[in-house]
């Protein structure tokens, strides 16, 4: 788990910390592996992110991070249940799409 107190954190640094995370479950140096991330839609609506650290050798380490619950879960590249944490962030306001 992590020093997140119960305030609620800014959406760069819980990005940040997820990549941090799951560098630290991968023994992988944070920074020097691409990190790609979705918005989780549920019936047309975001309901969550789900995070992706691509390290070497196609190795893949996984996070969710649910709107509602306010719970991340980290999962190694097993595709395992690692560990998971609840924290409040606070979220971008969603992009008007440009036509």
């Amino acid at each position: 788990m992590i020093g997140f107190s119960s305030q609620t954190v800014s959406f760069d640094r819980f990005c940040r910390h997820v990549e941090a995370y799951l560098c630290r479950i991968g023994q992988l140096e944070p920074g020097q592996f691409p990190m790609t991330r979705r918005q989780v839609l549920r019936g047309g609506e975001s309901c969550g992110l789900y995070f992706c650290v691509h390290g070497p050798r196609s190795v893949k380490l996984t996070a969710v991070y649910d709107h509602r619950k306010k719970t991340t879960i980290y999962y190694g590249t097993d595709g395992v249940r690692r560990s998971q944490e609840s924290i409040s962030v606070k979220l971008p306001s969603p992009q008007p799409h440009s036509a």
